[in-house]
């Protein structure tokens, strides 16, 4: 089974940018959406309910903002909303396919002011605390999305202008190191190993797509249950140079 997360920036500038030839030619069984930025009914109809796809929505109330979604080609099922808190913004959906469970996770930037900043921070803590049931699930559990936090100086190119910036302070960092402690592993750095990147998202500005100068802020990552059965797993740069300023991350599980 092959499973793909891609924050899409935009659901209907996606599908304008050529998402479906992306995701035909990755070939993902299941896709994790993030920041889809419209509901259902706003979509083209291939795409509201497209041919050959089960699909679960959660946008967010606020119209245009954020919001998730699981694909599947078969067999889904929809499990939960939110992470155990009012999920207003649509920032977590929980699904299940041939017995393996699967989270679209978007969590809050806090690039845009304190107060968004004192918003993520308060998803860190209780976001946390859900997901320890998950990471000791027997269930094989994969949560994948744009966590909006690059983990260590390998995951970002300008670590040091970047000390103070939102997705790389030191405490997200270090909540991050934390949240892998309560028993996910990262299928990227797993499969990389200690290496600059590779990056999922780029800036607009300058060169930074073309000269892969970005951050890794999204991520597939898995329980120790889930672990066992990824054989392979890599970020697909084309897909964020065309369609988002995301990349999509992609995992190959011997089901």
């Amino acid at each position: 089974m092959r499973v793909a997360t891609w924050n899409v920036n935009g659901m209907r500038a996606a599908v304008r940018k050529g998402f479906a030839g992306h995701v035909e030619r990755v070939g993902p069984d299941v896709l994790l959406l993030q920041e889809v930025r419209a509901r259902p009914e706003q979509l083209p109809p291939e795409w509201r309910e497209p041919p050959g796809w089960t699909a679960l929505w959660h946008p967010a109330e606020r119209p245009g903002y954020s919001g998730t979604a699981v694909l599947a080609r078969a067999g889904l099922k929809d499990e939960a909303r939110g992470a155990g808190e009012p999920d207003t913004e649509g920032r977590v959906i929980v699904s299940r396919i041939e017995g393996v469970r699967l989270v679209s996770v978007y969590l809050p930037s806090g690039s845009s002011g304190d107060h968004r900043q004192a918003e993520k921070d308060r998803w860190l803590g209780f976001f946390l605390d859900w997901s320890r049931s998950l990471s000791r699930s027997r269930i094989p559990t994969i949560l994948g999305g744009d966590f909006n936090i690059a983990h260590t100086e390998r995951d970002i190119f300008y670590a040091k202008s970047n000390e103070k910036t939102s997705g790389f302070l030191p405490h997200e960092r270090a909540w991050f190191g934390d949240f892998l402690k309560t028993g996910w592993t990262d299928l990227i750095r797993e499969k990389h190993g200690d290496v600059d990147g590779p990056y999922s998202w780029w800036s607009n500005r300058g060169q930074a797509r073309k000269l892969d100068r970005g951050w890794r802020i999204d991520y597939l990552l898995a329980n120790k249950a889930a672990a066992k059965l990824v054989t392979d797993c890599h970020i697909d740069r084309q897909s964020g140079l065309e369609v988002s300023d995301h990349a999509m991350v992609v995992a190959d599980l011997d089901l």
